[in-house]
């Protein structure tokens, strides 16, 4: 039986550890919400995971549902159509968006799935009515986006908002005695091996220390252990040098925070600190704000961008 609630469109989030579809009304209201883990090294699986994820909504609401945004992680070359994307490694060099179109059948829109976020958080959410702000995730990698009057500037390249691929300085690394670390885009150095959550595990263990992730960090932390604390005042020393990089960058109305860390509360406290830290004096940090939509966000942008983009009919 068809469901009266008749949804305006699909957003799909595609992150390095689950995979979100949102149902959304025209108002993007959420009218129906599943998670699944993201297969990151099988790209058919990959497929038949968001085609089944489509499907299933197809199934609930009794009908097919006009038009699909998806927020991909990484970035899609604009002339070849294909995808690098560090996080989930069975997209790089793969066209996501043609394959998907061709299974799916319908309208489909791609984003990026950072800058998706910021969009989501950009209309009704932490930064509504805000002239300028940017989202900036903190999850298995780190990223983001930046929105002016409401609306995604994404560049040239579609790559506005990559902060995570910023170099750390070499004076940075040597002051907390870290290495320069490959990452997955190719380059070296990036802060998102740093200052990500899994960066966070990371500096934990080079430390000494053995968390498997951020959240062992943070209770570890919690707890009084000496290890972590340190752990996460390295970090904060260095996403305050990458904040402070965007305040002078892109001077924005707000910064708010997504991905797995944006849940630990002291970041918001500590956080203005730190940036003001590698600022000169006159220069005011913007305010660091939690998402309103948390982890949905990036479902909602994703859907909000194909409402925008699939012409009325």
């Amino acid at each position: 039986m068809a469901d009266a609630r008749a949804p305006a469109c699909y957003g799909l989030d595609i992150g390095g550890t689950k995979i979100e579809l949102v149902a959304c009304d025209v108002a993007l209201e959420t009218l129906y919400r599943r998670r699944i883990d993201t297969p990151r090294q099988d790209y058919d699986g990959f497929l038949d995971a968001v085609v089944e994820l489509v499907r299933g909504a197809d199934a609930e609401f009794g009908r097919d549902c006009g038009a699909v945004g998806v927020a991909l992680p990484g970035v899609t070359d604009r002339a070849s159509g294909r995808q690098l994307s560090a996080n989930v490694p069975a997209l790089t060099g793969r066209t996501v968006g043609r394959d998907l179109q061709r299974r799916l059948q319908r309208p489909l829109h791609l984003g990026n799935d950072l800058q998706c976020f910021a969009l989501s958080e950009a209309h009704g959410g932490a930064a509504d009515g805000y002239p300028s702000m940017f989202g900036a995730i903190l999850g298995t990698g780190a990223g983001g986006g930046y929105c002016v009057e409401g609306r995604l500037v994404a560049g040239l390249n579609g790559i506005a908002g990559e902060w995570g691929h910023w170099a750390v300085p070499a004076t940075l690394l040597a002051r907390h005695g870290l290495p320069l670390l490959e990452c997955g885009c190719g380059l070296r150095g990036c802060l998102e091996r740093y200052v990500s959550g899994s960066g966070l595990a990371g500096l934990h263990r080079r430390l000494g220390g053995d968390a498997a992730d951020a959240a062992a960090v943070i209770a570890s932390a919690q707890a009084g252990d000496a290890l972590a604390l340190r752990a996460l005042a390295v970090h904060r020393d260095l996403l305050g040098h990458a904040f402070a990089g965007l305040v002078l960058a892109l001077d924005p109305h707000v910064i708010v925070l997504g991905g797995g860390l944006s849940k630990y509360p002291p970041l918001y406290r500590e956080l203005p600190d730190a940036i003001a830290a590698h600022l000169f004096g006159g220069v005011r940090v913007p305010p660091i704000l939690p998402p309103k939509f948390g982890d949905a966000g990036g479902a909602r942008g994703a859907a909000l961008l194909a409402r925008q983009r699939t012409p009325a009919s």
